[in-house]
């Protein structure tokens, strides 16, 4: 939105975790995208001169990539505002003080923020510490 005046942003944030485990690739470069990505229900790519990473449901990873596999993700429920600043670092901080390990992905709507599901306890404690609410099923 470029609106000149901006929703106001909830002191609340309310995330939801996403079903299954996902698994945080990398391939090299040149790599072609895997036909099948496409039919993922939730997967992530970004392609720089140095790499492909690919974000997947952890059952698709490819027997030679290499691979992070055991993250879960949970996702900012509803859309935010482009001008609201500072949510990303509000929740890693969170997580940080709590010594989880994080990995982000943005889209146009929202934030996803992957821990290792070994860490989705810690991460849920953490969160509601600060105020946000978690939805685990």
């Amino acid at each position: 939105m470029s609106d000149s005046n901006p929703p106001e942003r909830p002191r609340q944030l309310t995330l939801k975790l996403h079903p299954g485990r996902l698994a945080v690739c990398r391939l090299e470069p040149n790599q072609s995208l895997p036909a099948w990505l496409a039919r993922a229900e939730f997967y992530a790519v970004t392609r720089t001169p140095q790499e492909l990473s690919l974000i997947v449901p952890e059952d698709w990873v490819g027997r030679d990539w290499k691979a992070e596999t055991g993250f879960r993700a949970l996702g900012v429920v509803g859309t935010l505002d482009f001008s609201w600043v500072g949510i990303l670092a509000e929740l890693t901080a969170a997580l940080a003080n709590a010594e989880v390990s994080v990995f982000a992905i943005s889209t146009y709507d929202t934030d996803y923020i992957l821990v290792r599901e070994s860490d989705l306890a810690r991460s849920r404690g953490a969160l509601e510490a600060a105020g946000h609410r978690v939805e685990l099923d």
